[in-house]
């Protein structure tokens, strides 16, 4: 057995994964055991979890692999500074300290885990080979296109190339400072939203605004060739000198100031948040059109944060070239953990990958569980009357009465997810028939944006009859946002009409599968919503003991947690 533990860490985002011989027994973020949003310290309790789930020590692991190569980051900081000096003495001097202590001597830090194995056994990967193995090598193609695209690694920004086998290739990359993630990410700052987490906010806010600024931007901020490579006017940017995102320059370009976080969201906001996202997307429409000239592949794969704009990819699989797209579900940082795994097990040690025609991710579904006795004791502790049904079956046939009744519902089952998104284990689930449900669970649940939309979730065989997908298509991770065809779902459907779709099938997921007949076969409705079980500010929830603060502190109505069932005193069913 050769165990191989991948880790990534202070950026954001921290994760550890584990493969033995080349199969995934776990992954996790840190946020989810340290409950601090994006935690991004060394990942040491997701690091014990993984270990625990293989039930293994520190001293049975053959390879540690780090995500990247920290020297190289420390060489592109170092250089950015010099060619700007003195203007980026106050950021430099800021982030030196971090770099000394932490990033620089990352061997150091690694040693809490890897002092017991070979020296030599430590493998530092590039950030984007990482992102590219994180990409392929899980996902269901023996050949494939495969594109990264964040903010930066060490100096590239982009890169694509071509998935074979057990092998990846990247063939050309793009360069710091000019980069699509940190573009982007100047827009969330402009438009008062934090940068490497607000992301997804600019993104629901897209659809409020018209794009009347995307010629500007065009003009002014990019210049973009036919092949999707580009180059950014800095004038506009301050990210490399500064504490800031943006520029006078910029303030004036866009008419006006920054946007305070929290402070009334107005017109010319949303006009920038939708120009913006137009432009992201012409963007990656001509690079994988360039990227799909090059190789002729039918497939592509996909990660890097901005993987992660869900609006971006239904666009690039509507309208771009490739017959298939396969995003990894972590697609940031976290996913670099996995990524470094794979990289080693596969690149470096060249050991045989076969295919199966799904992908190797088991829904993503890789992080702890808990035992009956588990959920018990943690019930009792907390000293709430519950339920506990003999099957599962039971179970979903009153939390179906319980959405039926447009009542909100806890779902805590299984193992935890891996990423950025709840899908089905760790979420909030209510009736999607009501535009109503918006308001209920932004306001007495998630304490979040009113203009922040809900996810629909559904059974795979039903998808295509409510929204505007072929037959056979699968989207199991919440990453791509396709047109409704249905008007019988408003609390999932977005202003333009469109919703971040998931599907689910028995074999990926069987409980979930499992309620969602339950609730059809009582209400005729396939749809339910699904977001994710946390609130504003907070990760989401990992354990029981997080599952039952979250539901007494808010107003969620019922929690099923395993085969338990609370429900708050006034929501029993009718």
């Amino acid at each position: 057995m050769v165990a191989i533990l991948g880790i990534s860490a202070f950026y954001h985002d921290s994760a550890a994964a584990l493969l033995l011989d080349g199969e995934i027994v776990a992954a996790a973020q840190e946020e989810r055991f340290s409950r601090i949003k994006h935690d991004a310290t060394f990942p040491m309790q997701a690091i014990e979890f993984c270990l625990e789930q293989a039930d293994i020590a520190q001293t049975d692991l053959d390879w540690v692999g780090y995500y990247e190569k920290p020297l190289l980051r420390f060489d592109r900081l170092l250089e950015t500074y010099l060619s700007v000096a003195p203007g980026g003495f106050v950021s430099f001097a800021r982030a030196l300290p971090g770099w000394v202590r932490e990033k620089l001597w990352v061997r150091r830090q690694l040693s809490r885990v890897t002092s017991a194995i070979n020296r030599n056994s430590l493998v530092f990967a590039r950030h984007h080979e990482s992102h590219a193995a994180s990409a392929f090598f899980p996902s269901p193609y023996q050949e494939a296109a495969i594109l990264t695209i964040d903010g930066v690694g060490e100096w590239e920004t982009a890169t694509w190339g071509v998935g074979q086998g057990n092998r990846i290739e990247l063939q050309q990359h793009l360069r710091f400072p000019h980069s699509l993630g940190l573009l982007y990410s100047a827009f969330t700052a402009y438009c008062g939203f934090r940068v490497n987490s607000g992301e997804y906010k600019l993104m629901g806010l897209a659809p409020y605004g018209k794009p009347v600024y995307a010629e500007r931007i065009r003009e002014q901020l990019i210049d973009v060739r036919d092949d999707g490579s580009f180059r950014l006017d800095m004038s506009y940017f301050r990210f490399t000198r500064g504490l800031r995102m943006t520029s006078r320059k910029f303030h004036r370009l866009f008419g006006g100031p920054p946007r305070q976080p929290e402070s009334e969201l107005t017109e010319r906001f949303m006009n920038v948040a939708a120009s913006i996202q137009v432009v992201l997307e012409d963007v990656l429409l001509r690079m994988t059109h360039e990227i799909h000239r090059q190789t002729g592949l039918k497939s592509l794969c996909m990660a890097g944060g901005v993987a992660l704009n869900a609006v971006a990819n239904g666009r690039v699989l509507r309208d771009g070239p490739f017959d298939d797209i396969w995003i990894q579900p972590a697609a940031g940082d976290a996913g670099g953990a996995l990524g470094a795994a794979f990289w080693i097990w596969h690149q470096l040690l060249q050991k045989p990958r076969t295919g199966s025609g799904r992908d190797r991710q088991a829904g993503s579904l890789l992080g702890p569980e808990f035992s009956p006795n588990e959920v018990r004791q943690a019930l009792d502790q907390a000293g709430l009357s519950y339920e506990e049904f003999d099957t599962h079956q039971e179970l979903c046939q009153r939390v179906s009465r319980l959405l039926e009744q447009q009542r909100v519902v806890g779902w805590f089952q299984g193992r935890m997810e891996f990423g950025p998104r709840a899908l089905g284990n760790r979420s909030l689930l209510a009736a999607a028939d009501r535009k109503e449900m918006q308001t209920t669970l932004n306001e007495c649940v998630k304490r979040r944006e009113h203009f922040r939309p809900f996810a629909p979730v559904v059974l795979e065989s039903s998808a295509p009859k409510f929204f505007e997908i072929p037959e056979g298509t699968r989207c199991p991770y919440m990453l791509v946002v396709v047109p409704v065809r249905s008007s019988q779902f408003p609390a999932v459907t977005h202003v333009d009409g469109s919703a971040r779709l998931q599907t689910v099938d028995e074999d990926t997921n069987p409980k979930l599968a499992e309620l969602l007949k339950a609730y059809h076969n009582r209400t005729g409705q396939a749809v339910l919503v699904n977001t994710s079980f946390n609130v504003r500010g907070e990760p989401i929830v990992c354990t029981p003991h997080d599952a039952i603060r979250c539901f007494q502190t808010t107003g969620i109505d019922a929690l099923a947690i395993e085969r338990f069932l609370v429900i708050k005193p006034g929501c029993l069913e009718s």
